[in-house]
């Protein structure tokens, strides 16, 4: 293993994280996606993202882009004040306290960029991810029944939520 670092996205890094966008969207149990975006909707995603300063992590061992936290706004002028998450590791960095360590940094990011809310979902089959987020003090707020459709499955989310002072 290489040095691993967490830091802000570049974009010296969109291949690499469209890769590893591709790679957990494939596994079709973790993401809203069953594949990445085209490279030129993440290029602009990405770039969108350095102009704003909107917390977009990524977790690199060498120059791969290993893993990633995405807070990105919800998009509505009423609700600037939350963010909202999609993070991934790839298989092999995962189960190494690797995603403690980018939630962490991306939660003091997302404090720094002015967020007072932070959002995401998880999937039940996904007890990994759901443990973590409640270690780093996100609360359930709900479930939606059947909200996702892959491959002829419905998967239910369980909704969390942080708030911040």
């Amino acid at each position: 293993m290489s040095s691993i670092e967490i830091r802000q996205i570049r974009e010296t890094d969109i291949e690499s994280f469209r890769e590893a966008v591709d790679v957990v969207a494939r596994e079709r149990k973790y993401l809203h996606l069953t594949e990445a975006p085209p490279l030129a909707t993440i290029e602009q995603m990405i770039r969108r993202n350095i102009g704003r300063g909107s917390p977009l992590l990524v977790l690199v061992d060498g120059e791969k882009v290993v893993g990633w936290c995405n807070i990105e706004p919800l998009g509505r002028a009423v609700q600037a004040h939350v963010g909202g998450v999609a993070m991934g590791i790839l298989p092999d960095w995962r189960d190494r306290g690797l995603g403690t360590r980018l939630m962490r940094d991306a939660l003091a990011a997302a404090d720094a960029f002015g967020y007072r809310r932070i959002e995401l979902s998880v999937y039940p089959s996904n007890p990994r991810a759901h443990a973590l987020y409640r270690k780093l003090g996100f609360v359930e707020e709900g479930v939606k029944r059947r909200s996702v459709l892959i491959d002829g499955v419905f998967y239910d989310e369980i909704l969390m939520a942080i708030v911040r002072e």
